[in-house]
């Protein structure tokens, strides 16, 4: 028994380190796997992708890769440009103490109209602002000059971009994220947990060697619960969501048995394994605390601005990954609100409900405050505010505890931390921090003394230190054999009624995970290569003619033939080619 823990460990251990060959977890084939189409078989994307900058630029990865090359090889006089946003970009993460010589640098690189990389799309006005208020040196000193400078790209050189070698490489690329995915799709290791539905595991996905975790829910036991509407709520959720503080959704596929959510894999366990398990006594210390607070106070914004409500905070469902930065997960509680509304419910974990939960009052995003209040306290005290860890007592006695009763608080909490935890543990909500702005709460609650030592800006760049590491070398998850093996469901059959329920959830790859990782397995830097002195390579050759079959003295000998992705096929669409032609002559000119 022990043997099969040791084996299973070993071999996922083994697969988290990248193997033992230089592919790093790759397949052998899996250059084949991801071979680019030729560009007439992308064309019929171009009408179903959003063509504003805003998207193609600023919200896809491979997309502002590929502008940024287009700038640098193609248009020397837009680099500048992507320069100076870039140093934006890093002037903004900056710590306070560097902030002013670096403004300083700026100003005088950009800025100044004498500058030699003067970014000339500036108006008078805005230089005016800059210099006055240079010495402020505050994260926002620049923003009007950025927005100018993004819109300016937007126009000519983003119409230029459209039409070059580098937009239909990303076409390319888009064409290949939009390709099924199936259980071939992935290699699959050793069961991590479990959910509501069925088994966590980790999986690797073949072609890139990146690592996930895959989250089974068996379609006989969502049918017997009826959870069809939940599963599915839950799908859309993670899909919507694009944050460094909320697990992410990268693919959703179907088998034969399951449906299956593949995200972003966590292997440094869960929060309430590391405030009982991992120190000489239960919870963290203030720093550490105040850290993972952060961490999740941000991720709880995330998810409210988009107007979703998560329900079930508690420290079983924090995951730390393998820096130590931790996420949110498990949002199959989560619900969306429109807004100015409200819902009812009573869900959540018990001791974790906030008192107009449990009085099944109507309520928006205030629960999630009280939850992050018992977070909060537990982290700092290695206990829950109203109920001891192992303590046997009714629902009933915890549910009157929260009503009714006062938190106690140990010499382990600072001044700051009791405030926190005091204000978000209101048994009203018309009193609760956090409770007065809507979607916005989390404003409130950042300002608060316990953070005053957070740099926001930094922490949501992910460029803080952890406190704590997790150990690469270890498994941060029950035994194999200690995981409880869910049982057969009976009596319940599959039907063509349940294909429409599989159909929208079956939805392939999530854009910018994806891209994500391409970009990180070293993929895209190794796959994204262009013909000779910068010209077009042949799967980018608009007018190619398709190669001819070759024959031969021996007919039925086998011989090697071009594959169907590679193949141009003939362009229907006239306006396409005419705009690419004006335009490409337009850049040669």
């Amino acid at each position: 028994m022990e043997l099969e823990n040791i084996v299973a460990n070993t071999v996922y251990l083994k697969a988290r380190e990248g193997g033992t060959d230089s592919n790093k977890g790759k397949s052998k084939k899996w250059k084949k796997i991801l071979q680019f189409p030729h560009i007439s078989q992308c064309v019929d994307l171009n009408p179903l992708i959003d063509m504003r900058y805003s998207y193609i630029i600023d919200q896809q990865p491979i997309g502002r890769l590929l502008f940024l090359q287009f700038c640098e090889e193609e248009r020397q006089e837009f680099h500048r440009y992507n320069v100076f946003l870039n140093s934006i970009e890093k002037y903004e993460i900056e710590s306070d103490e560097n902030r002013l010589e670096l403004a300083k640098i700026l100003y005088d690189r950009f800025i100044r109209r004498e500058a030699v990389e003067a970014v000339d799309v500036l108006n008078e006005d805005m230089i005016v602002r800059c210099r006055h208020q240079l010495d402020s040196a505050n994260r926002e000193l620049f923003t009007d000059c950025s927005t100018a400078v993004k819109s300016y790209l937007a126009g000519h050189p983003f119409s230029l971009f459209e039409s070059s070698m580098y937009f239909h490489r990303f076409l390319q690329w888009k064409w290949l994220e939009r390709q099924p995915v199936t259980y071939k799709t992935f290699r699959m290791y050793r069961v991590l947990g479990k959910g509501g539905f069925g088994e966590v595991c980790a999986c690797q996905v073949r072609a890139t060697g990146k690592m996930y975790a895959c989250k089974k829910l068996e379609k006989k036991r969502i049918k017997k619960r009826k959870g069809e509407a939940m599963v599915l709520i839950e799908k859309q959720i993670l899909q919507k969501i694009n944050s460094k503080f909320v697990v992410s959704l990268a693919y959703a596929y179907e088998t034969k048995d399951a449906l299956c959510l593949v995200l972003t894999i966590m292997n440094g366990g869960d929060l309430k394994f590391h405030i009982y398990n991992m120190g000489s006594e239960p919870g963290f210390d203030i720093p550490r605390a105040r850290f993972y607070a952060a961490e999740v106070l941000c991720g709880l914004e995330h998810l409210h601005v988009q107007g979703i409500v998560y329900r079930d905070c508690k420290p079983e469902n924090i995951l730390l990954d393998d820096a130590g930065h931790v996420r949110i997960s498990d949002l199959g509680l989560a619900m969306e609100i429109p807004e100015g509304e409200s819902v009812k419910g009573r869900v959540g974990t018990v001791g974790y409900m906030a008192p107009e939960v449990i009085d099944n009052e109507k309520y928006s995003y205030s629960t999630d405050w009280f939850s992050f209040g018992c977070l909060v306290f537990e982290m700092i005290e290695g206990q829950a505010p109203f109920r001891a860890r192992k303590e046997k007592v009714k629902r009933e006695v915890v549910d009157r505890r929260v009503k009714f009763e006062d938190e106690k608080y140990s010499h382990k909490f600072t001044e700051e931390a009791k405030s926190l935890c005091k204000q978000l543990l209101m048994k009203s909500c018309k009193t609760r921090l956090g409770c007065h702005c809507g979607r916005y709460g989390a404003r409130e609650v950042k300002q608060q003394d316990f953070f005053k030592t957070i740099n926001w800006k930094r922490l949501e760049a992910g460029v803080e230190d952890p406190p704590f590491k997790p150990d690469p070398h270890a498994v941060y998850a029950k035994d194999v054999l200690d995981i409880e093996q869910f049982s057969t469901v009976k009596g319940v059959n599959l039907d063509a009624t349940d294909d429409t329920f599989y159909t929208k959830f079956n939805t392939g790859s999530v854009s910018i995970p994806w891209q994500y990782e391409m970009i990180e397995t070293g993929c895209y830097k190794e796959l994204n290569v262009f013909g000779p002195n910068k010209s077009r390579s042949p799967d980018l050759i608009l007018d190619l003619t398709p190669e001819p079959e070759k024959t031969g003295c021996f007919p039925f000998s086998r011989r090697k033939t071009q594959s169907a992705r590679s193949k141009p096929v003939p362009i229907m669409d006239s306006c396409f080619l005419n705009k690419q032609n004006k335009i490409t002559d337009e850049i040669q000119s």
